[in-house]
């Protein structure tokens, strides 16, 4: 075993432990906990070893990283997640690869996903990103729609060809009233959940939590973690 191999390996092992405590404290099975590996500014080499040791959803954040990484592992059997703010230009691209966009946050993108997604013949999971520190009608700082603008954005994304609507995702806010409160932030985004799958019952996806905070997310009923540092390490500056 090479000793970046054996470095992830011991990451991985240490991530999963966290995963299973937080999962038995909060009387969740692990297998209810799905760990994506967010692997921005490492090589391709490494989400080939992180595939060899068992990962099968990984995650990107930029296109102009993310389209050549995945063209490069395209062999291994990986999901790929697009977690970025995502803008129109970059949607086609985006369409090629993905199987999971999270960072839906604007009818503009339904629009545009949608028709990369038929044109490339490819059903395309999206995620409504919220926002929990954005005023009504707004986005937030990092990308996402106010709570107030969930219903009408997931209805558009339901109804949208080449598009499934798989449930929301959350970033724990650095301002606004959660600021600080990353439990608290993530329940908040567990009952707005509940209300979308009243009307989209397969919309049952719930992502949110990161290094610092999965212990909170899992507690709260999150379904998938986006986990980097923890895996991969401190990420190079990018230059």
């Amino acid at each position: 075993m090479t000793d970046r191999k054996h470095e992830l390996a011991a990451n991985l092992a240490r991530v999963e432990e966290r995963i299973a405590s937080a999962c038995a404290a909060a009387g969740r099975k692990r297998a209810d906990v799905t760990l994506i590996v967010v692997t921005k500014t490492y090589p391709a080499s490494d989400v080939r070893l992180l595939s060899g040791l068992g990962v099968r959803h990984v995650a990107e954040n930029r296109d102009q990283d993310a389209a050549p990484k995945a063209a490069s592992c395209a062999d291994l059997s990986l999901h790929w997640h697009f977690v970025g703010q995502l803008q129109t230009n970059k949607v086609r691209s985006v369409a090629g690869y993905a199987h999971t966009v999270q960072s839906v946050d604007r009818a503009r993108l339904v629009t545009a996903l949608s028709g990369a997604s038929v044109g490339a013949g490819r059903e395309l999971g999206c995620l409504i990103q919220v926002a929990l520190d954005a005023e009504s009608g707004e986005r937030g700082v990092r990308g996402g729609v106010g709570p107030d603008g969930v219903e009408e954005l997931a209805d558009r994304v339901a109804g949208a060809p080449g598009l499934r609507l798989d449930g929301l995702m959350t970033v724990a806010p650095l301002a606004g009233p959660y600021a600080g409160r990353q439990r608290a932030a993530f329940e908040r985004l567990m009952e707005i959940s509940s209300g979308l799958r009243a009307a989209h019952p397969a919309a049952n996806m719930v992502s949110a939590g990161m290094s610092a905070d999965l212990e909170e997310a899992v507690a709260a009923g999150a379904t998938h973690v986006r986990v980097g540092t923890a895996v991969l390490g401190v990420r190079p500056r990018l230059g």
